[in-house]
């Protein structure tokens, strides 16, 4: 069965304009088992992947939800077969050159978050070009996870901050909770109000640790490359719902 398109310009009339959040976060997960299910190589299960992305950006960018953050490549990933690793590494780069110009016309603002020293250069050059390319566009925020693991990027931040404080640039009573995310990879972006991962796996997989503290959580069974509008509809419905308290009554 083939999945339903992910996009559509207009907002379905069960979906309330006001209270969509603003910042969403997926975690893309099921793709390897998308393809062994259909006795397919895992790379397939990769590519359909792209296209679900593609294809949900483009939604989020028409509906006016401002930030979309993908969780692409973990720094545990690493440990995957290296033909897999290679594979990916290859998809991000041609993925960038080859949907950079549409990205640009359409207002999307490029960014990455991770460890990106340790790409290869190849992506490196076609992540640098994307993010300045785009970094003054009014449209949604793009944010890719690549190399990225919560865990890391909060002793990255300790350490940054331990740092200034050895040098008497800051004090610690000056550390509060502002100057600590102003310290990690998405210092200046808003964190996720909505979580969304695919595949049925129940955690969130040492990603935003910090920035996912208030986000309501949607679990779906369905695997990645078969997430469609209906189902980013019902996520989107289901966080409607709730009730945000933050803490408080």
């Amino acid at each position: 069965m083939t999945a339903e398109p992910l996009v559509t310009a207009s907002l379905p009339s069960n979906l309330d304009r006001d209270r969509l959040p603003h910042h969403v976060a997926v975690i893309m997960d099921g793709n390897g088992r998308w393809a062994q299910r259909r006795s397919l190589p895992r790379i397939m299960g990769h590519r359909r992947g792209v296209d679900t992305l593609k294809k949900l950006l483009r939604t989020c960018n028409d509906w006016g939800i401002g930030a979309l953050t993908a969780y692409a490549f973990s720094t545990e990933n690493w440990g995957r077969p290296h033909t897999e690793v290679d594979f990916l590494m290859t998809l991000f780069e041609r993925v960038l050159r080859q949907e950079l110009a549409e990205m640009d016309a359409e207002g999307v603002r490029i960014q990455f978050v991770g460890h990106l020293e340790s790409l290869p250069v190849s992506l490196q050059t076609e992540i640098d070009r994307a993010v300045q390319q785009t970094r003054d566009n009014p449209g949604i925020r793009f944010t890719v996870a690549t190399n990225y693991g919560g865990r890391q990027e909060i002793v990255q931040a300790c350490q940054a901050i331990a740092t200034q404080v050895q040098l008497g640039k800051l004090a610690p009573e000056d550390i509060d909770e502002n100057l600590f995310s102003r310290h990690l990879y998405t210092a200046g972006s808003t964190d996720p109000d909505l979580l969304i991962r695919t595949s049925g796996e129940m955690r969130i997989s040492n990603f935003l640790l910090w920035q996912l503290a208030y986000a309501e959580l949607y679990v779906t069974d369905t695997l990645w490359p078969d997430f469609d509008l209906a189902e980013f509809q019902q996520a989107l419905s289901d966080y409607q719902q709730r009730h945000r308290r933050f803490g408080k009554l």
